[in-house]
Parts: structure tokens; sequence; C-alpha cells
């Protein structure tokens, strides 16, 4: 496995945050390995470094970093193996009729506003603190290859899925939808989108990011299997994405 010392990251250089409340672990607090310079780290770079675990935020490339925890653990599915359960088939062909567009990353009014109103229905987001320039920071700009998938249903947008594409797979960057939908599995159907498209692409891993234990918001994650996960900087098969 490529580590940061070797020659493709030498130019790059790692820092530690300060700590900051965990999104995830009421209670925590949370700390992360940032990539930097950022406008050196291109997608072969990103390549490797996502391999180690590194996930993407705007221009950022970070891993968690905390000093007395280790929850966060870096997940991806080898999509020819994947077992798909009766539930994860019936929201794939129920949800069918969407039409699913590709594109490079841009301001979409309606994309902002379909992410508005996802954060303030599903993680209690702060309609204030939901601006357009934290959706830019966060979801537009990039520094790899990055692209916006849009789900739509009679011309109405219902999903909107963020993703990199790395030289060994895609990485599921941050997909939000229309929770007003609530008989819907849009959630589902984007992953189970997102592993076609791997093989469409004959690419053999999706990223998910992080699974952590003790935290529901990313529960469904175990959904989909089988899974690997970088433990003790290794990635290993387990069952259920629990150690």
């Amino acid at each position: 496995m490529t580590s940061p010392e070797d020659s493709a990251l030498q130019k790059i250089q790692f820092y530690v945050t300060a700590p900051y409340s965990c999104g995830y672990l009421s209670n925590k607090l949370a700390q992360s390995l940032i990539a930097t310079p950022q406008h050196l780290v291109d997608g072969h770079q990103y390549s490797a470094l996502i391999q180690q675990g590194f996930r993407r935020s705007g221009k950022f490339v970070y891993r968690p970093h905390c000093e007395n925890c280790n929850a966060c653990i870096p997940v991806r599915l080898p999509v020819a193996d994947f077992q798909a359960s009766r539930s994860q088939k019936r929201a794939f062909k129920n949800h069918q009729t969407l039409n699913a567009s590709v594109s490079s990353l841009a301001f979409d009014e309606a994309h902002f506003d379909l992410y508005k109103s996802y954060q303030l229905a599903r993680h209690e987001g702060n309609e204030k603190e939901e601006t357009v320039e934290q959706y830019r920071n966060f979801l537009v700009q990039s520094n790899v290859n990055s692209l916006s998938i849009s789900f739509t249903l009679n011309g109405v947008l219902k999903i909107v899925s963020v993703v990199d594409l790395v030289e060994d797979g895609v990485s599921a960057v941050y997909t939000f939808y229309d929770c007003t939908d609530t008989k819907a599995s849009y959630g589902t159907y984007s992953i189970m989108w997102l592993i076609d498209w791997c093989k469409h692409l004959k690419l053999p891993y999706l990223y998910l990011g992080y699974w952590i234990k003790n935290s529901q918001k990313m529960a469904y994650k175990e959904n989909f299997i089988p899974q690997e996960a970088l433990i003790d900087c290794e990635w290993q098969k387990i069952k259920h994405a629990k150690p």
C-alpha cells in the first residue's frame, strides 16, 4: 500500500487540525489529517491517498486523526462481489423510471435548493448556516476528477450524487434527495445505481467513506455487502462492516 512518504506524494505535506466537535459521535472531539498544499493533490495522488483512507470535502483531502478514538473505519465495496438483498433489488426496480444525467461540477440552483431542504429534514440543519457559499465550498469545488449525477422524475429533481473518479473506483462523496417522498428509497437506489455504474466503467470498487459502529447516520452502509475495511493499514474483508 502507498504511504504518504512514497515518491508520488513527496511534495505533499500533512498537518493535524486543532480539535473540533465531532459530527458523528456526541460529546466527542475530532481531529483530521489534512493534505497540503491543496492544488498539488491531483487525481493520481488522490487515488493513492484514498487507498489510505483519505476522503475529500471541497478542496480539502483529509482523514480522521483523533488522538483517543479510531471509530471512523474506511469501507469500500468490491462491486463484482456485491450481493443485493431483496429490499435493495426492490428499491432498484421501483425507481427505474428515474432519469440519470452525469455532468461536471457546477453550481445549480435546483441542486442547492434540494440540498438545503435535505439538510433541514435529515440532519437538523440550520437554515441560516446552509448558505450558497457553504454549499459551493463543500460540493462544487474540487481539484480532482469529480462529477455530479442528477436523477429526475418527469423533469423534477429527486436525487443528486456527487462522486470522485479514482484510478480503481468511484468514491461517493455526498448524496442528497427529496425527503418529501416518504415511500421512496432514494438513498438505497443511488448506491445501487453507482454499483452498476462502477461495473459499466470496469472499476472494481465503490468507496463509501467512513463507517462508525455507534453512529446511526452511518448504519445504512452495513446493508451493502460484502465489504472491505481499512484496518491496520490493510484493506480486509469484513462481515456487516464490523471488524
